[in-house]
Parts: C-alpha cells; structure tokens; sequence
C-alpha cells in the first residue's frame, strides 16, 4: 500500500481587493487645491503612494499623481520632507 501525502493549501496572504475612492464616490474632486486630499496620497517621505497601497484605480492614480506634481511645482506640496532624528 503506497501512503499519500497531504499537500496543504498555502493561505492567501492578501486581503480583498481594495475599491477606488474616487469611483465609489464620483462627487469627490481631485484638485491640487485639495491638501488634504493629496496628503493622505503622499508618504512620510514626500513619495507618490502606490496605486495596490492605496487602492485607486489606474485612471484614478494618474489624475491623483498630476495632482500632487502640480502642488509640488506651486509649494503647496513638500518635494521631500525633512527627516529628523
């Protein structure tokens, strides 16, 4: 008698698929005036967040990045931030 080894089904590490913000809510404007907006895509050290970080979609993504070069190139946006010790 030949004995079978259970092979065991690796759990899936990610999540359910996060939704764009701004398709689920056609009202909300994505403008370089927006500072709140655009902080919540920018990270602690001045980058664009990635689209699978904050869930937008590929359409959604691009206007947010134009975004925030915009405020960048008026300083409404930090380039970098300072990093302290």
């Amino acid at each position: 008698m030949t004995t079978r080894k259970r092979i065991k089904k690796k759990p899936s590490r990610f999540g359910r698929k996060k939704k764009c913000r701004f398709c689920g809510n056609p009202h909300l404007e994505i403008s370089y005036k927006n500072e709140k907006l655009l902080q919540r895509h920018i990270s602690d050290r001045g980058k664009i967040v990635a689209r699978r970080v904050t869930g937008n979609c590929a359409r959604h993504q691009r206007v947010v990045a134009n975004a925030i070069k915009v405020a960048r190139f008026l300083a409404l946006a930090p380039y970098v931030r300072e990093h302290y010790r």
